[in-house]
């Protein structure tokens, strides 16, 4: 970066988001060496990384978690789902406002929170960042054992994390709560990043135009700059009748946690969401506007505690 420039801020961050400036570069190198040969001048003769190449990405979320959080231990198989680490912070820092809103405007930080992340996957991704910013506990769900197995040698590898994550085999396919969620225990806030395609064409035809949008190039057999293995990305029905069998499952659950939290990425899912919350009774429904870059999408928040019940939820688990 030139002496006395400003860094250029990515507004649509949270504004407690460690990633709203320029990423330093140099300090992810230092962090991350193998970063350095995915290094090169883009168009405007800064340096940058090329973001369709999945490797310089996976390197480059090394070094974010390395440098911003601490984590000095991040790998997992090549064909599983890279997250951006800025977006995926985000989510949490959102959620943190929407606790904060029932505790009195106090950010709620500590081990007093429970976070159940569904689809912890094999990155394991939001427990680690959650972990490092708000010092929560979490659960980690997942369908696959091999996912599960992955995020427990990431949480095995680096001492801040262990006692911290909790993961969990989902052995029901239809079930996302049911299972998971003891019926004596208490969760205070459910997160979820679903999968988006409803086929693997789908997914094909959503890769294509992501490394055209990046690359310029238009590739009849694209590498995701992301990975994600089926699971990851893909849910027959796709990302609504993903989300519309969590709610149906989440009313069984209704006095086991205060709020069950989803990210949606297709605006036109609203309806149909908003709809089938109303019919489970969602005693509060909220959402929650949030972008990254050029992508907008949005956070959809529920719960089924009257006014009486969330008093003392906060004051029995919080206080």
């Amino acid at each position: 970066m030139a002496p006395n420039k400003k860094p250029s801020i990515k507004s649509k961050l949270h504004p407690r988001n460690k990633n709203r400036e320029n990423y330093d570069l140099a300090a992810l190198v230092a962090c991350t060496p193998a970063l350095a040969e995915h290094i090169k001048l883009n168009k405007s003769d800064e340096p940058s990384i090329n973001f369709a190449n999945p490797a310089a990405v996976k390197l480059l979320n090394k070094g974010l978690l390395h440098h911003y959080y601490g984590i000095e231990h991040w790998d997992f198989p090549d064909n599983n789902l890279c997250p951006p680490i800025p977006g995926r912070a985000d989510y949490l820092h959102y959620i943190a406002d929407l606790l904060a809103e029932n505790n009195a405007g106090k950010l709620p930080k500590g081990s007093k929170i429970t976070c159940l992340d569904v689809g912890i996957g094999a990155n394991t991704i939001y427990p680690i960042l959650g972990v490092a910013i708000y010092d929560w506990n979490f659960i980690g769900s997942d369908i696959d054992a091999a996912a599960i197995a992955s995020a427990e040698k990431i949480i095995a590898a680096n001492p801040s994390l262990k006692d911290k994550i909790e993961c969990r085999l989902q052995k029901d396919k239809h079930a996302i709560f049911k299972g998971i969620i003891g019926a004596k225990e208490a969760v205070d806030i459910t997160i979820c990043n679903p999968p988006f395609h409803a086929s693997k064409e789908d997914a094909i035809k959503g890769t294509m135009r992501k490394v055209k949008n990046l690359s310029g190039k238009k590739d009849k057999h694209p590498t995701l700059n992301f990975s994600g293995v089926s699971n990851e990305l893909i849910y027959e029905g796709g990302e609504s009748q993903f989300i519309n069998n969590m709610i149906s499952d989440s009313k069984k659950m209704d006095k086991n946690c205060f709020w069950f939290t989803t990210l949606v990425s297709k605006e036109s899912n609203l309806k149909g969401i908003y709809k089938h919350l109303k019919k489970v009774k969602a005693t509060t429904i909220k959402t929650i506007p949030m972008g990254t870059g050029n992508k907008s999408t949005r956070i959809v928040a529920w719960t089924f505690l009257n006014k009486q019940e969330q008093q003392n939820w906060i004051k029995n688990r919080w206080k």
